[in-house]
């Protein structure tokens, strides 16, 4: 409103500036509120366990063993002429490893070839001589002492060949023990002795071993507890030695997932060790590679029954532990995480884990490790599968 010299009138000017605060609150109220929105619940992968048959065993440690171990002894004296191997090469049986010069023991196996030879020939002149005087005694020609002096030379002179022929025999063995030949297939260690060097001066010298590796025996010894549990186990079996010959064992490294190395049981002590609480089992393996060799840290698995038992399975790694023991993380009903408390069995080729307490076959198994499934909060679980591993050790004695 203008005032009589035309400008604005002070009143006007007020009221303006009442209405624009008035104007611009409605538009303050209108500001959306900033308010916390949680994420949506993680999403994990869940299975239900397995459910399969598997044979019970145990796990036992134990060491390769060679299967024959022979020490190569000169059993003769003499210099030694030739090394006919490889230090640790592979030899085939009745292979010649050594030589020791056979010639002295040729000489004497002719010599005594020679005193045979005579020997006989004095038999054949004692023996026409007593059947001329047993045919004199017989006519009355000739005296009963003559006879009897004619039969022992002949005796005499038969056991004399005898004798030669006995000599004959060891001269032929000396000369044979010349040759030092590998008595079975094996790997035949350094040698001991070099050529040109006097062996067998009074004693058997040695010269090398030979250890046969194909196969190979893996020992080891069982608690009595688990023998016990075995019989047990195999109460309604009385099982023969050959069907116990039949039962597998399969044999492990430290190096090595599992247990590739198959073979059968061969020898279970008569008797416990009373020191030891322990029985000696053996086991006998094929070993064409050569991958055992005597020494060798094992691990046995052992079937502990003849009978297949149904049991659950999962992941061996998503089984965890505390201070109170083994556990799972499992999805409810509810989709909420739950911690659940669990009693483990034996370990299975491809990494499954038997769980004999405190699952059910329909409980769904967290499979996720990614640190999102958290005990008490929901989650969308998502259908996984847990793979099956290789088939489990079986035992079928005939």
């Amino acid at each position: 409103m203008l005032n009589s010299s035309g400008g604005v009138s002070l009143a006007a000017l007020f009221k303006g500036l009442i209405v624009i605060p008035l104007l611009a609150a409605p538009l303050v109220g209108c500001k959306p509120e900033n308010k916390f929105r949680p994420p949506p619940p993680p999403q994990i992968s869940v299975a239900t366990p397995l459910k399969e048959s598997v044979v019970p065993y145990t796990v036992q440690t134990g060491n390769a063993v060679a299967f024959n171990t022979v020490d190569l002894v000169a059993r003769v004296e003499g210099f030694l002429s030739q090394i006919n191997y490889k230090d640790g090469g592979l030899v085939r049986k009745g292979d010649l490893l050594f030589l020791i010069d056979p010639t002295t023991y040729q000489a004497q196996l002719e010599g005594a070839k020679a005193q045979l030879d005579a020997a006989k020939a004095e038999l054949v002149q004692a023996q026409a001589e007593f059947t001329r005087q047993d045919t004199l005694l017989k006519q009355n020609v000739s005296a009963a002492s003559a006879w009897d002096k004619a039969k022992a030379k002949r005796d005499s002179d038969q056991a004399n060949v005898e004798n030669q022929q006995a000599n004959v025999a060891i001269a032929q063995i000396n000369l044979g023990y010349t040759k030092v030949l590998a008595p079975f297939d094996g790997i035949v260690t350094k040698h001991l002795i070099s050529v040109g060097e006097l062996v067998g001066n009074g004693v058997a010298t040695k010269l090398a071993t030979i250890v046969q590796l194909d196969p190979i025996y893996v020992t080891f010894n069982m608690s009595e507890q688990d023998v016990l549990n075995i019989r047990a186990n195999m109460t309604e079996h009385r099982l023969t030695l050959e069907q116990l010959s039949q039962i597998p064992l399969n044999v492990g490294l430290m190096n090595e997932e599992g247990f590739p190395h198959k073979g059968h049981l061969e020898y279970v002590s008569p008797e416990l060790d009373p020191t030891t609480g322990t029985i000696l089992v053996r086991g006998l393996f094929e070993n064409p590679n050569r991958d055992l060799l005597p020494g060798f840290f094992t691990r046995i698995q052992v079937p502990m029954g003849l009978k297949a038992a149904t049991t659950l399975l999962v992941p061996s790694r998503v089984v965890a532990e505390d201070q109170a023991g083994s556990y799972l993380l499992v999805v409810n009903k509810d989709d909420v995480v739950e911690q659940r408390r669990i009693k483990t069995g034996q370990s299975l080729p491809g990494g499954l884990r038997e769980i004999t307490s405190g699952l059910s076959a329909d409980d769904r198994v967290v499979l996720s490790t990614n640190g999102r499934a958290i005990p008490g909060k929901k989650v969308v679980p998502q259908a996984g599968t847990i793979a099956a591993g290789p088939a489990s050790i079986s035992v079928s004695p005939k």
